[in-house]
C-alpha cells in the first residue's frame, strides 16, 4: 500500500486538554515522526474524560481510517478510560494482560513501590490486544485492529509517548503496512529573511529546483525554520546537493543544520577561535546573557553580562559618560558605543554587543519612536553600530533585538564583510 493513500488520524483524551490547562504539543511530535514514513496526519480530534463519547469517537475513527493513534487516559485514575473505550468500540472484554501486569510489577520492584489497586488498573486492557513497550512509565500501550483501522495508544506523558513513537509504533507501522521508501527530512535555521524572500530568491536563482525534494517552511520567530524533504532514494540521493546550492543562495542567513539555536551557533564560533563575549543590555533586559547561558558549555565563552537599564547603571556598570547621555541621550549611537567599549574594558571579553532601544509600549516620540534601537558589536578595535526600527510587541523587539546582536557578533567573529538583510530592510531612518 502506498503510504499517500494510508489515512491516518489522531484522538487525544483529556480534560485538561479541552479547558486549556494543558497545551497539547503531543499532537505535533506524532506528526513530525509519521513524516518520516510519508504519512500524512488527515484528522486530529480531541475529546474529553468520558468512556461513551470516547467509545463513540473512536468507533467513527475505525470505520474511515487505516490508522488511529490515540493519545492519553492510560494512566492509574478513574478519567483515565482510553482501555474501558478502545474495548467498547471494538465490542470486547476487559481482562488483565498478564504481560501488563508483568511490566507493572517490574516497574514497581525496580523503584521499591507497593503495587497498588489503582496501578493494576493499568494491566486491565481490551481482550486480543497486543502490548506496546513503555520504558519510562508504568502505563504500557497497546495496539489491535478495529474494524479496517490499527489503532494504537500511546501515553500522555512527552518523554515517554517520544521513545514509544521512535522505538515501538514507528517500526511495527512500517512492518504492518509494508512501508519500504521512508521519508527524509532535513532542516537549518535561518535568520533575518522572511520565507516570501526566501522563496523569491530560490525562483529567481535556483528555477530548476526539483519536483522530488519538497521545499518547506516553518516560522520560529525570531529563527525561521527551512525543510527539505524526500519520499524515495533519487530525492535522497540527491538532496545534499540541492541543499548546498539553498545555502550557498542564502549566505551567512544561515545559522546551522537542525534545530540549532542562533546562541549555540555563536558559542560553536566563540570554541573555534578561543574567544570569549560580553553584553551590555538595556531594552532587551539581559536576553542576550540568558540566550546564551541556556546552552550546554556556554561558561568557556561567557563569564560576564551587564543589564544597564537605567542611565546610572550605565554609568557606574560600564562607565558610559554622564554627559554623553545628557547630550544624545540613551537610546543613541554614541551610548552604545560607550556601553561596548565599557563592557569589554571591565570584563576583559575579547568580543561584546550593546543595545539601547525603546522597547514600548511607551516611552517613544516623534525623534525616538517605539522600536527604535541602536546596536554596537565588535572588538576594541573594531566597533560597528547601526540602528533598527522594529515596530513589534515588547516581546518580539526583545528577542529580535537579542537575535540580531547574537547574529551580528557572530558575523564579525567570522570576518564576514556581506551586511545581512535587515539591516537594510529593517533601518532605521532618523
Amino acid at each position: 500500500m502506498h503510504t499517500n493513500k494510508l489515512n491516518v488520524e489522531l484522538l487525544l483524551t483529556g480534560n485538561e486538554l479541552m479547558s486549556g490547562d494543558v497545551i497539547d504539543s503531543n499532537s505535533a511530535h506524532i506528526a513530525q515522526e509519521l513524516g518520516q514514513l510519508g504519512l500524512e496526519v488527515t484528522r486530529r480530534v480531541t475529546v474529553k474524560d468520558d468512556v461513551s463519547l470516547l467509545a463513540d469517537e473512536i468507533a467513527q475513527h475505525a470505520k474511515r481510517a487505516d490508522i488511529l493513534i490515540i493519545n492519553g487516559g492510560l494512566g492509574p485514575t478513574v478519567d483515565d478510560m482510553t482501555a474501558q473505550a478502545l474495548a467498547m468500540a471494538a465490542n470486547v472484554d476487559i481482562a488483565e494482560h498478564k504481560d501488563a501486569m508483568a511490566h507493572l510489577v517490574d516497574w514497581c520492584e525496580r523503584r521499591n513501590y507497593q503495587l497498588s489497586d489503582s496501578n493494576k488498573k493499568q494491566a486491565m486492557l481490551p481482550a486480543g490486544c497486543d502490548i506496546i513497550p513503555n520504558e519510562s512509565g508504568s502505563a504500557v500501550g497497546f495496539t489491535m485492529k478495529v474494524e479496517r483501522c490499527q489503532i494504537y495508544t500511546t501515553p500522555g506523558v512527552p518523554r515517554e509517548l517520544k521513545k514509544m513513537m521512535g522505538s515501538e509504533i514507528l517500526p511495527h507501522i512500517q512492518q504492518c503496512f509494508a512501508i519500504n521508501d521512508t521519508t527524509d527530512i532535513s532542516c537549518f535555521q535561518v535568520f533575518g529573511l522572511g520565507e516570501s524572500t526566501i522563496q523569491d530568491m530560490v525562483n529567481e536563482h535556483l528555477p530548476d529546483w526539483p519536483s522530488h525534494i519538497e521545499l518547506g517552511y516553518r516560522a520560529a520567530m525570531p529563527l525561521l525554520e527551512i525543510k527539505l524533504t524526500s519520499h524515495h532514494q533519487q530525492g535522497h540521493d540527491d538532496k545534499p546537493a540541492w541543499q548546498k546550492k539553498l545555502y550557498n543562495l542564502l549566505g551567512a542567513h544561515v545559522i546551522g543544520e537542525g534545530r540549532i539555536s542562533m546562541a549555540r551557533s555563536l558559542i560553536n564560533e566563540l570554541e573555534a577561535q578561543n574567544k570569549t563575549v560580553t553584553f551590555a543590555e538595556s531594552c532587551t533586559g539581559g536576553l542576550m546573557a540568558s540566550l546564551i547561558t541556556k546552552e550546554a558549555g556556554s561558561s568557556a565563552a561567557f563569564e560576564a553580562g551587564f543589564v544597564t537599564y537605567s542611565n546610572a547603571m550605565k554609568t557606574k556598570l560600564v562607565n558610559v559618560p554622564e554627559q554623553t547621555l545628557i547630550e544624545h541621550g540613551a537610546v543613541s549611537e554614541p551610548v552604545v558605543i560607550a556601553m561596548l567599549k565599557g563592557a569589554l574594558e571591565v570584563s576583559e571579553a575579547n568580543v561584546g554587543v550593546a543595545v539601547s532601544g525603546i522597547a514600548g509600549p511607551g516611552g517613544g516620540s516623534d525623534e525616538k519612536p517605539v522600536g527604535l534601537v541602536w546596536i554596537a558589536w565588535g572588538d576594541k578595535d573594531n566597533i560597528r553600530t547601526a540602528a533598527l526600527y522594529l515596530p513589534l510587541g515588547r516581546a518580539y523587539f526583545q528577542q529580535y533585538v537579542a537575535t540580531a546582536g547574537l547574529d551580528l557578533v557572530k558575523r564579525h567573529l567570522m570576518n564576514i564583510q556581506q551586511p545581512p538583510k535587515y539591516l537594510d530592510t529593517r533601518k532605521a531612518t532618523i
